[in-house]
C-alpha cells in the first residue's frame, strides 16, 4: 500500500512546475559558465546539459505511473550532481585538473549556480517521500 502511495506522489507535481525547476537549474549552470568562462548557450558545456535536462524532464513527464519514481530520482540526481559538483569545484582541490580562481566573483557565480539547484532538489525529494 505504501509503495502505491509513493508512486502517486512522485507524479503529483505539475509538469509546468517541474519544467520551470529544470529550467532554473540549467540557467544556474549557464549563468555560471557565461560569467566565469564566457560560454554561449550553444557551447557544448551548456547545450549538452540542456539536452540532458530536457530529456530527463520529458522522460519524467511522459513516464507511466510505475516509472515516475525512477524519472523523479533521475531529476533529483541531476540537481544533486550540479549542487555538489558546483560546490566542490569552487575549492582549490588537488584532484581538479584546474586551479579555480579564489575571488569574490568566482564564489558568487558558484553560489548562484548552487542556489539554482536547490528548488529542483527540494521538489524531487518531496515527490519521492
Amino acid at each position: 500500500m505504501r509503495a502505491a502511495r509513493t508512486e502517486s506522489r512522485a507524479g503529483a507535481a505539475n509538469p509546468a512546475s517541474v519544467a520551470a525547476l529544470v529550467w532554473v537549474s540549467w540557467m544556474g549552470e549557464y549563468l555560471h559558465n557565461l560569467i566565469e568562462l564566457g560560454l554561449s548557450p550553444l557551447s557544448p558545456e551548456n547545450s549538452v546539459m540542456a539536452f540532458v535536462a530536457a530529456g530527463l524532464m520529458i522522460w519524467w513527464w511522459r513516464a507511466p505511473d510505475d516509472g515516475k519514481r525512477t524519472a523523479t530520482a533521475s531529476l533529483l540526481g541531476l540537481g544533486l550532481l550540479h549542487l555538489v559538483g558546483g560546490s566542490l569545484s569552487v575549492l582549490p582541490l588537488p584532484l581538479l585538473p584546474f586551479v579555480p580562481a579564489q575571488t569574490a566573483g568566482h564564489y558568487a557565480s558558484h553560489a548562484l549556480y548552487a542556489a539554482a539547484q536547490v528548488p529542483l532538489v527540494v521538489a524531487m525529494l518531496r515527490a519521492l517521500r
